[in-house]
């Protein structure tokens, strides 16, 4: 029996058909912003650190039509009712309903001086839920894009500037390099001015950035993306229904993950843990309780695996690349809040499975590197062993590396 490989419904004429119940009319235009995957790096170190990701074929939508009356009316594919408010009313809120990521989004935009009107938007992803895929990073893009269309304007590091021109079909031209670099800061401003933490730039770079077959090295420190080839593999996400349990609950959210790094890093004198060598690290030991040093130590360890893990993917030994994610996975297993019955089962049965390169936990799931020829059978095989020892019904999801949005 095949594994039961998660393909939506055409999530375009999903948002298209809930644009239409809720407005009456089709929409004259549908913004997609794909969402990501990060195979390596960035633990605890998100805004400073290296990180290699991916753009994959699960989007974010939004359809979406002017008006004239300064309101903004959003329907969503999660919730019963839309939410109506002015343009001046932006403010998420204190109970953050699941349109503040929108007006927080559109906050950034007014703060850049962005002129823009009121509209009617309809909101659908086929991004999974509860998995780390750079969901709010691929929606408030593609809300900003989605703006730019309709009310069209440039950005530089300062602000609004002038408005691109549209071609004789109406079509604007595609973002620039620097121009995609200052949507990808609003959108990390936006998320932060929500969580009240640093946001992570490497999320909205590879939504913007991402090309079909590459995978990205991103320098969240620089905002620097370059692409490299990973042709042959398949990325396999495997779903969990388990919360994190046993040693992980130390540190059971990455905002605490990412304020211990910080504190860390204070202790040894340095901007981040990005910024301090093995060697350093070793030598301050006593300055360290004994968790502080684990952690930290899989942080510079993960630098390291990131910085060698691009190295083998120039050399085109994708063999190599996926021992990096054993060995990250093996490295932030004491620790990071990815540890479950679930999780460990799922990376022991990929170990055993020939076609299988590399694989690690993420939030909510296991990332798997496997060589094409093999991702049916793997699908197969883990799931169904998955289900005779646990009696759960596995769910593999096939992520495409795709073109970025912009």
């Amino acid at each position: 029996m095949s594994a039961p490989v998660k393909k939506p419904e055409n999530p375009a004429d999903a948002v298209v058909a809930l644009f239409k119940k809720h407005f009456q009319h089709t929409p004259p235009l549908t913004v997609k912003v794909p969402g990501r995957l990060r195979l390596l790096g960035a633990d605890g170190d998100q805004d400073d650190g290296l990180s290699i990701c991916a753009a994959v074929d699960r989007y974010a939508f939004i359809a979406a039509a002017p008006r004239t009356d300064g309101r903004i009316e959003l329907a969503s594919s999660l919730a019963v009712s839309t939410e109506k408010f002015w343009m001046s009313d932006l403010d998420p809120g204190a109970n953050h309903s699941w349109s503040a990521p929108i007006k927080a989004t559109l906050a950034q935009l007014r703060r850049r001086r962005v002129n823009f009107s009121g509209f009617n938007a309809a909101i659908h992803s086929s991004i999974p839920p509860g998995l780390d895929c750079g969901n709010f990073a691929a929606q408030a893009l593609a809300l900003a894009l989605m703006v730019r269309r309709l009310y069209p304007f440039g950005l530089s590091e300062t602000g609004a500037t002038v408005p691109p021109r549209r071609n004789e079909r109406g079509d604007l031209p595609p973002l620039a390099l620097p121009e995609k670099l200052n949507f990808a800061r609003l959108v990390r401003e936006a998320e932060a001015s929500l969580t009240g933490e640093t946001a992570c730039l490497a999320d909205p770079l590879a939504s913007l950035f991402g090309k079909a077959w590459n995978v990205l090295s991103v320098d969240a420190r620089f905002a620097t993306v370059e692409r490299t080839p990973l042709v042959g593999e398949a990325l396999i996400v495997c779903p969990t229904h388990q919360r994190p349990e046993g040693p992980a609950q130390k540190i059971s959210s990455p905002d605490r993950f990412r304020e211990l790094a910080r504190n860390v890093a204070a202790k040894l004198g340095a901007k981040s843990l990005r910024s301090v060598e093995l060697n350093l690290l070793k030598a301050s030991r006593a300055k360290l309780d004994p968790e502080e040093f684990a952690l930290a130590s899989h942080v510079i360890g993960e630098t390291a695996r990131v910085v060698a893990a691009e190295r083998a993917l120039r050399d085109d030994d994708h063999a190599q690349f996926g021992q990096y994610l054993w060995q990250s996975h093996e490295s932030a297993a004491e620790f990071a809040s990815r540890h479950s019955e679930e999780t460990d089962l799922l990376i022991r049965l990929a170990r055993r499975h020939r076609g299988c390169l590399g694989a690690r936990a993420i939030p909510g799931a296991t990332l798997n590197v496997v060589a094409y020829h093999h991702a049916q059978n793997f699908m197969e095989e883990l799931s169904r062993e998955f289900e005779t020892l646990l009696g759960v019904k596995l769910e593999p999801v096939v992520c495409q590396l795709v073109e970025g949005a912009g």
